[in-house]
């Protein structure tokens, strides 16, 4: 599973950092950050989700008031929002 984060798109609400801690709050920035993520475009932050944290990384993004994260399964079909 995997998760994509577009630092453009989040509004710094930091719903994301308070269901799942590989979202950290950038308070200078007004942003979250995905922690351990590759900028795979201008903004976009791409990391696999270890086992464990799936359920995390859902509700991280179904928290996201601007739909910023999306999460994608193995076969990379979306799964979430």
């Amino acid at each position: 599973m995997r998760i994509e984060y577009d630092r453009d798109t989040c509004i710094g609400m930091f719903q994301c950092v308070a269901e799942w801690d590989a979202f950290e709050r950038d308070e200078d920035a007004g942003k979250a950050v995905l922690a351990d993520s590759e900028e795979t475009e201008d903004g976009l932050f791409v990391r696999e989700v270890p086992e464990g944290s799936e359920l995390d990384a859902k509700f991280a993004a179904r928290a996201c008031p601007v739909e910023a994260i999306t999460v994608y399964d193995d076969d990379g079909e979306q799964i979430v929002p």
